[in-house]
């Protein structure tokens, strides 16, 4: 996760949003910015460059930022319900980070 994040912003430190591809109805295609946060966040899982340089034209850089802390946050909510284990054991276990350990349950 912190390999996606440091990629993340080293790639769109001053990279402007590209316009949108046209779709085939002549206007372009509107995407969500959760949208492009999920499919970000699965292109840089699979280290699928091609996909990536393609979503980092979807939507601005800073809300790319936004959806993408936003699905993390929803994913540790997640899994921390999941586990019965307190969010921030669960935030900390991924990130290697030391008192992963529960100590309580949510």
């Amino acid at each position: 996760m912190v390999r996606v994040f440091a990629r993340f912003r080293k790639w769109f430190v001053a990279r402007p949003a590209r316009p949108a591809a046209p779709s085939g109805h002549g206007r372009p295609a509107q995407h969500n910015v959760f949208e492009a946060a999920a499919t970000y966040v699965a292109a840089s899982v699979e280290d699928d460059w091609d996909r990536i340089d393609e979503v980092a034209g979807w939507v601005a850089p800073d809300a790319l930022v936004f959806g993408i802390n936003e699905l993390a946050c929803r994913a540790v909510i997640a899994l921390a319900r999941e586990r019965n284990e307190p969010v921030e054991a669960v935030a900390r276990g991924l990130l290697g980070l030391p008192g992963a350990e529960p100590s309580r349950p949510i």
